[in-house]
């Protein structure tokens, strides 16, 4: 043996200690754990430096100064709902299916998320449409304007944005914004200068505010995509800040996303969530809300729409996978059928096995996904698990017109979900996410009109279409499967 290839050796195997050591001195799921493991092996130095800035936990301080935000001004209510719940007095048989019941409970228990009746809801689906509505209600705001976004852009419709929080700003609009410090990569925070020499804040969510440098725990990102004007119209779903998000990306082409705007009491809890977030996110003390309930902030009204609604979030800050469970849920107890449309399908044994289950079990399960890559390794995942899930009689649909980006859950024309939270690992353990889980026969009719009317534009994959495929293609497929819970 020469000297080296034993150097050699001697590098690999300090290396693999080193792994190993770096993997399981964490506290994560076995599957991750063996993904890190299988990551640092094949790349010596480079999967350490991945490692740093992918793997590493938040610390637990953070955790816990997540934890421990006040669900503002909503407290009170979770024990009113859960004693009324058990008297079947918040959700009567009569009005809803049992199915429909048992989801509430659900979420009150895991996620202390509060029922709101009557709310209006309207359904966005097209970009432009969106931010016109979005950018007509901060013009019309009379105290406050709260926004959270994944990705915020200096473009077009970012810049159309930001003139418009300057304007209601300048006539003593209180403006305060939540932009993630990787989403919105590339984006100076001095796109909000004017903003903030007129009162407006504006925080970067694990991020300096004057340093391109992202946090090291760029793993952990708030995916989520919220706007609440004075506690009375809300907006929640998948569209982020840009002129992408408008189909004006050569890359992309035309964006398919959904997108819903509430005028409700549902706005409550998108503006206690709003204030967790926010009061995790700035430095120090002097600028958190310390504010409990407030006619101002949390005005409860007398509406006059016809959809129940619970904002139900997930986010490594809990040990509990809401949304996850939420997902498992609605699959579990469907009888005619699911839809789903995700930009990324790479679930976990649990939601797996669930869509399974369900279309072995005779319910139809539709699931829409892109049919073309953001993230190269993603996009190879989900056709792995597309493969797979055709095998159990699940129908898969690829958009052709562009990217598919919505996030919507639609079962038995009884309850639907629309919000930020992919079918991934991604959207289970590490992001922040929020959704609105929907109880409404009409509102579940419109979302599933709209998937129908989008099968128009998409390609039903078979066996035959993967049996073309190189075997380049599939060892990719393959390759990223392994991969997926880290993805």
């Amino acid at each position: 043996m020469t000297v080296f290839n034993l150097i050699l050796i001697l590098i690999f195997l300090m290396n693999e200690i080193a792994a190993i050591i770096t993997v399981f001195k964490e506290k994560r799921d076995i599957a991750a754990t063996w993904a890190w493991l299988l990551v640092l092996t094949l790349l010596p130095i480079v999967g350490f430096i991945i490692y740093l800035f992918a793997g590493k936990k938040i610390s637990r301080e953070k955790i816990f100064d997540l934890r421990t935000q006040e669900r503002m001004g909503i407290d009170q209510l979770v024990a009113l709902q859960k004693e009324q719940w058990n008297e079947k007095e918040l959700m009567p048989e009569n009005i809803l299916s049992n199915e429909s019941r048992q989801a509430t409970h659900l979420f009150l228990e895991i996620d202390e998320a509060i029922l709101t009746k009557d709310n209006s809801v309207r359904v966005f689906t097209d970009g432009k449409q969106k931010f016109r509505a979005l950018i007509n209600d901060i013009l019309q705001a009379k105290d406050h304007v709260h926004v959270e976004y994944y990705a915020i852009f200096s473009d077009e419709i970012g810049t159309q944005l930001n003139e418009a929080l300057v304007k209601v700003a300048r006539k003593g609009v209180k403006v305060r914004v939540i932009y993630d410090s990787l989403g919105s990569r590339g984006q100076s925070h001095g796109f909000f200068k004017e903003l903030e020499k007129l009162g407006g804040e504006a925080e970067p969510f694990f991020g300096h505010r004057h340093s391109p440098i992202h946090s090291p725990r760029f793993n952990y990102r708030a995916h989520r995509k919220i706007v609440v004007i004075d506690g009375k119209i809300g907006y929640i779903g998948g569209f982020n800040v840009g002129d992408q998000y408008l189909g004006k990306s050569k890359r992309f082409g035309y964006w398919r996303d959904t997108h819903i705007r509430i005028d409700g009491n549902a706005v409550v809890a998108l503006q206690s969530r709003f204030f967790m977030d926010w009061n995790a996110t700035i430095k120090g003390d002097k600028k958190r809300v310390q504010v409990k309930y407030s006619d101002v902030y949390f005005p409860i009204r007398n509406c006059n729409g016809n959809t129940s609604i619970q904002i139900v979030s997930s986010g490594p800050d809990n040990e509990v996978e809401a949304i996850k469970l939420g997902y498992l849920k609605l699959i579990s107890r469907a009888n005619k059928y699911v839809y789903i449309q995700t930009p990324y399908l790479i679930p976990d044994d649990s939601v797996y096995e669930a869509i399974s289950v369900a279309a072995l079990s005779g319910v139809k399960v539709c699931i829409m996904i892109p049919s073309k890559p953001d993230h190269p390794f993603v996009y190879r995942a989900t056709q792995y698990f597309a493969r797979s899930l055709i095998d159990k009689g699940v129908e898969i649909y690829q958009y052709e017109n562009g990217f598919l980006h919505a996030k919507t859950f639609v079962v038995d024309g009884q309850i639907s979900s629309v919000g930020s939270a992919n079918v991934d690992f991604r959207s289970f353990k590490l992001n922040f996410e929020t959704n609105a889980f929907c109880y409404d026969k009409n509102l579940a009719n419109e979302l599933r009109d709209a998937f129908e009317k989008d099968i128009e534009h998409c390609t039903r994959l078979t066996e035959e279409y993967f049996a073309k495929q190189s075997l380049w293609l599939r060892f990719k497929q393959y390759f990223s499967r392994l991969l997926s819970p880290i993805l």
